[in-house]
């Protein structure tokens, strides 16, 4: 024993002094790992089944009813009714998915009684927040690319990227919007009825009147202007310009549209997840 206890006592750490200093980096790995591996699990059902889902939708549109020869007129170009549809129904798959994935995570907790096993790490409101998103948007990446790989081999369908960037970066803009809008979803919903009355009643609706399957150029000026108000319009619009090089609204504008939203629901959920609404009660 040392004669000199203030030494023993000098080494201990000092109550009330953190560990964690800035990023608890293994934190939120773990838990962004851990999302990744729940719907891995389940790949049958939450990548491939998807990705040929998607594919039936090619099929029917360009075969059964008889699109074959089809052309869209899009800027003054004739596009292949093919091509055109291809990239909005990869990304309207990785929407789907990544709101699927985001929304499931706090609800289950919430219905099972495991939301501590979410709230009680010592993980920050934004870390929380970053690896249920970034678990999300990597399904939706998953997803992406097993329906670009079906599209790829299925003949008459060239989804070829012209422009790699707008494929990646309008890729990675839709699925955040999505990942936060399940998470704000799961933080509001006390059951899954109320969450597939979001994925009925919100998700379905706007990306399916978004533009993925008619050109907005054909509408009338009343129908141009509330597809305008849809953000899913510039995330397929944006999307669409990566494969074809041409697209329904200007990519810039498009673009920063979809950073801004993408910030305002982050801030909002930051905000709940923060207070605990619906989750400490």
């Amino acid at each position: 024993m040392s004669s000199h206890p203030e030494i023993g006592q000098a080494q201990l750490p000092q109550q009330g002094v953190p560990v964690i200093r800035n990023v608890n980096w293994g934190g939120l790995r773990t838990l962004y790992v851990k999302e990744v591996r729940r719907f891995f699990k389940v790949q049958l059902q939450t990548v491939w089944a998807p990705a040929v889902t998607t594919l039936l939708f090619l099929v029917i549109f360009t075969v059964a009813l008889g699109g074959g020869g089809r052309t869209v007129p899009l800027q003054g170009r004739e596009v292949h009714f093919a091509d055109f549809i291809a990239p909005g129904l990869i990304v309207m798959g990785m929407l789907q998915n990544a709101f699927a994935n985001a929304s499931f995570s706090l609800l289950v907790g919430k219905i099972q009684g495991t939301i501590v096993d979410y709230l009680m790490p010592p993980l920050s409101t934004a870390e929380l927040l970053a690896a249920l998103t970034g678990g999300a948007v990597t399904r939706a990446f998953c997803v992406g690319a097993a329906v670009w790989v079906a599209m790829a081999i299925w003949p008459g369908v060239n989804v070829t990227p012209q422009h790699l960037w707008a494929v990646l970066w309008f890729g990675l803009l839709g699925s955040t919007f999505l990942a936060l809008l399940g998470v704000l979803t799961s933080i509001w919903a006390e059951k899954f009825d109320h969450a597939a009355a979001v994925t009925n009643f919100v998700v379905a609706p706007l990306s399916l009147l978004s533009g993925t399957f008619y050109s907005v150029e054909k509408l009338s000026p009343t129908f141009q202007a509330i597809s305008h108000a849809n953000p899913f319009f510039y995330i397929i619009s944006g999307f669409r310009y990566g494969f074809l090089g041409v697209a329904d609204s200007p990519v810039l504008a498009g673009s920063l549209i979809l950073l801004a939203t993408d910030v305002a629901m982050a801030l909002l959920c930051y905000a709940l997840l923060r207070k605990g609404w619906k989750l400490k009660n």
